[in-house]
């Protein structure tokens, strides 16, 4: 079958359905957060917003059919985020942070914990779920071998229930839109201290009004205005042993499945920032002189910066559809290219921006200017689910210098070998 990047009926419409859903409501999602200095106000402010992207159907895409969601392809979901983060990323995010905390019991609940957790996100679109994943010391060892090291939020079995213990950061949608707690928490935790993750490492689902479930704080971010980075703790909090995704020592595999998903996301996240970026810096160049005789665009530096971007922009955009397209054959098992695509398209974002604020200039470098913004926005993405740095090590390192390893099959999956 011949390579073809032609995109089906079904999904120009939903392309094109959440660019105007962006337009028609997600510009206004900056004038609205801009009126408030505190990270909880901004994000509990965009509330409306995300029952209006409930409303277009965009949280029932994440969830399977057969528990009353649609269940978007990645590729299909790529699509539509590129449309709706190039007007804004705070209410794509907070979708996306739903897709953490549930997307794990898609792919490894059973079917009971299915039937028990979806429903409620079905009915009720704005719920919020989460993925409470980096400990306060950080998460990068979180597969470390080393018992001493890594995870160090436990779960303890104590007859049909686990006993949970320990503190989280950056949980995001972890505050749900009061303070008191999101719906459901995913939470990544080991369950024997003196075992390494490979034997202890675990997944278990603790609903939001579960004693012992507290948000601590909130971390004030320069970009993502209003997606909600809040501290949480679980102390002594009790939930059914039935409530663990799998067994303990899976804990490794579902989170690395988890983040490969988010991972080829947010190459279209990128995309979308990238995209307002080269647009604004675009229409600055066609009617600006800077006190010249011409528009700049009419100089050869500023043409030959604006062809480089685009055919940045253009790499990150087929090789997001590539590595959603070959997540989404493989049922969620092939992961090199989709952490190839965060990490290479969340460092071509951060140099697309800043390449545009080269082109306006000093101008772009003031407070709340559209392209300062978006580098704010854009500098998050090397940084979050696990920082490129980690990316690199703990799962591109680990991949290459697997024995196995053939460098020639990732551009094609392994899923057919």
């Amino acid at each position: 079958m011949a390579i073809d990047f032609t995109l089906s009926a079904d999904q120009i419409a939903l392309r094109e359905g959440a660019r105007e859903f962006a337009k028609q409501v997600l510009k206004d999602v900056r004038p609205t957060i801009r009126k408030y200095a505190k990270p909880d106000e901004r994000f509990y402010a965009i509330k409306p917003f995300v029952k209006k992207a409930a409303d277009a159907g965009f949280v029932k895409g994440l969830l399977p059919k057969a528990y009353g969601g649609t269940d978007i392809p990645t590729l299909d979901f790529a699509l539509a985020a590129e449309e709706l983060t190039a007007v804004d990323i705070n209410v794509p995010t907070t979708v996306l942070a739903n897709g953490l905390g549930l997307k794990p019991v898609a792919m490894f609940g059973s079917e009971e914990q299915k039937r028990r957790f979806f429903p409620d996100f079905v009915e009720d679109g704005t719920r919020l779920a989460a993925f409470a994943y980096t400990e306060v010391t950080g998460g990068a060892n979180f597969d470390t071998p080393d018992p001493r090291y890594g995870v160090r939020t436990f779960a303890i079995r104590e007859g049909d229930e686990w006993v949970i213990n320990g503190e989280k950061h950056y949980t995001t949608n972890g505050s749900g839109w009061d303070g008191k707690n999101c719906h459901l928490y995913a939470v990544v935790c080991r369950t024997d201290p003196n075992k390494s993750p490979q034997e202890s490492l675990a997944v278990i689902m603790v609903p939001g009004n579960t004693p012992g479930v507290t948000m601590t704080g909130v971390l004030d971010t320069v970009g993502h205005r209003a997606t909600i980075s809040p501290r949480m703790k679980f102390e002594n909090v009790r939930v059914p042993a039935g409530n663990i995704l799998g067994k303990p020592g899976d804990g490794i595999k579902i989170v690395s499945t988890n983040f490969a998903w988010t991972a080829a996301l947010i190459g279209a996240a990128c995309v979308g920032i990238m995209r307002a970026a080269f647009d604004h810096a675009l229409e600055f160049a066609k009617t600006d002189a800077r006190s010249g005789p011409h528009p700049i665009i009419e100089y050869p530096t500023v043409g030959y910066m604006f062809a480089d971007m685009k055919m940045r922009i253009e790499a990150c955009r087929y090789l997001t559809w590539k590595s959603c397209h070959q997540y989404d054959l493989s049922g969620g098992k092939e992961h090199e290219l989709a952490v190839m695509t965060k990490v290479f398209c969340s460092e071509t974002c951060v140099d697309v921006v800043y390449d545009t604020m080269r082109v306006v200039g000093v101008d772009s470098y003031t407070d709340m200017h559209p392209l300062a913004e978006l580098m704010n926005d854009a500098m998050c993405f090397p940084l979050y689910d696990g920082g490129n740095m980690g990316a690199r090590r703990r799962q591109l390192h680990n991949i290459i210098k697997n024995p196995e390893y053939d460098p020639h099959i990732a551009p094609f999956g392994r899923f057919g070998k």
